[in-house]
């Protein structure tokens, strides 16, 4: 059998799994260019891939290294120490490799020469790094365009690409970061494709879990499960985040699993689980979170709270298509739980005065959803010429607050919780308290949360749910007990045999 992850052209990690053609990247390049050529075309793009980091102050780096995105999206180079160039008046693609020492290949296997590089990554021009500076002067472009830009969702700033001699020349290290962020929003079929595959091996791997944890187990069990799912049959090395596995109170943790909680408490009969897991593969995210009793059996109150989050989550993938403001799909979301939750006799009073009282922020302080692709919370969400950041208390959560387009993948995750604190701060509210019933919340503290995330791309008249995990309490039930074939969700997986 030949081995794929070594042709020309495509990058894998075997047969049974995604084979991602270089085409993905270099048609983002030529975006990129095209873009960029109309009062730019006498400069270079140039950007600086990431670097292995050392653990502290040790000869030990951080395990499984991950390249920087935009690198990614632009060359799709998965290896180290590496910096990249695009000719915008020609088009044409410099790859600069690291230039390591002889005892390297003692230690790290054999040297890879230019020409290794080209064949694997199917660019033509590749050099060594300490080369960049010669061959950037050769190519006699008026200016050098590095990226600088602040992350909307971290605070961080994009680090523009810097080496030896760079203040020989003309630099300017504003410009494209807009231009490229906005650009990584709206996805190709190749990237779309890509992202399919790897919600693919998330859910199937999140299914497995629902179907093997059980009362008495550690929700790190859980963790292992899927980690070991992802990478064994999809060839998924990396996670896209830290992985949360919270069982009972532990669901109302947003971010639960880190060193401080990390995922190590006892799941207990009776309770639910929330596991919020996605892989990455080649960079692309999945994000996925699954609510399910760890007994296999939803009790009463579980499912009133459980329907209400589905039915917002049903609301939102109804209304979604291009032109849509996600704010308004965030509201919608909302509106559909509070009513859920007066029904179920824990709200009182007027759904359109809760929702302008801010209410809803109690029971869900995160925003509906955000970007996703390569980054799980991907770049583009609050760019200069978008609608900026809402302000109001319910919406200021969003980490996008765009009109939908054809294109971009975003994740759909309502959620119920029950947050203590908030739930103090609503009761000293007089403005929120005389929304609660204070007899029926009370009865659920201590609950912790439900949430149910789906991964979906937008299309030309709706969406997409790329997202295949039993989600109705029926179909819940019926897949942990065993009643539910595997087959249901075999035709976004029929290419793959795991």
């Amino acid at each position: 059998m030949c081995d794929l992850s070594k042709r020309r052209g495509v990058l894998s990690m075997g047969p049974h799994t995604l084979q991602v053609p270089t085409e993905l990247f270099a048609l983002n390049r030529r975006r990129l260019v095209e873009a960029l050529k109309k009062d730019n075309s006498d400069s270079l793009v140039l950007l600086q891939g990431g670097d292995e980091v050392s653990f502290y102050d040790t000869d030990t780096t951080y395990n499984n290294f991950r390249q920087e995105s935009y690198f990614m999206w632009a060359f799709g180079v998965t290896d180290a120490g590496c910096y990249g160039a695009v000719d915008v008046k020609t088009g044409e693609t410099h790859l600069f490799i690291p230039r390591h020492p002889e005892e390297y290949a003692v230690w790290m296997g054999p040297l890879a020469k230019c020409d290794d590089f080209s064949k694997k990554y199917n660019i033509s021009k590749v050099y060594y790094v300490d080369q960049l500076s010669t061959i950037l002067k050769g190519l006699n472009r008026a200016k050098i365009l590095t990226l600088k830009g602040i992350n909307t969702d971290s605070g961080l700033t994009a680090k523009p690409a810097s080496f030896e001699g760079i203040e020989n020349f003309s630099v300017n290290d504003e410009l494209l970061f807009p231009i490229i962020a906005d650009l990584r929003v709206y996805k190709t079929e190749h990237e779309i494709k890509v992202l399919k595959y790897v919600c693919a091996v998330s859910s199937y791997a999140h299914r497995q879990v629902m179907k093997k944890i059980k009362p008495g187990d550690f929700e790190y069990q859980g963790e292992a499960l899927f980690l070991q799912l992802c990478y064994e049959k999809g060839g998924c090395r990396h996670v896209s985040y830290t992985c949360i596995c919270g069982s009972g109170v532990n669901g109302a943790i947003l971010h639960y699993g880190h060193a401080g909680v990390p995922n190590d408490s006892y799941i207990k009969d009776g309770e639910l689980c929330l596991y919020d897991m996605g892989a990455n593969y080649y960079g692309y995210a999945a994000d996925i979170t699954c609510t399910f009793p760890a007994n296999g059996k939803f009790t009463p109150d579980q499912k009133l709270i459980y329907e209400a989050v589905l039915n917002a989550n049903k609301a939102v993938q109804k209304a979604m298509k291009p032109g849509v403001s996600w704010v308004d799909m965030h509201v919608l979301a909302n509106r559909v739980m509070l009513e859920d939750l007066k029904k179920g006799g824990l709200l009182q009073g007027s759904v359109d005065e809760m929702l302008d009282a801010g209410l809803a922020a109690i029971f869900q302080p995160h925003g509906l959803g955000h970007l996703m692709g390569l980054d799980v919370h991907d770049v583009g969400g609050y760019l200069k010429g978008q609608p900026e950041r809402p302000q109001k208390v319910g919406v200021n959560k969003l980490r996008t607050a765009r009109i939908l387009q054809k294109g971009m993948v975003l994740t759909v995750e309502p959620g119920c919780y029950f947050i203590d604190p908030l739930l103090d701060k609503a009761f000293a509210d007089p403005t929120l308290k005389k929304f609660l019933v204070p007899s029926v919340i009370e009865r659920f503290r201590n609950f912790g949360g439900v949430r149910i995330e789906d991964d979906v791309v937008v299309t030309e008249n709706g969406i997409e749910d790329m997202t295949k995990v039993p989600r109705s309490v029926q179909d819940i039930e019926d897949w942990m007990s065993g009643k539910l074939e595997e087959s249901t969700f075999l035709d976004c997986e029929k290419s793959f045999v795991w």
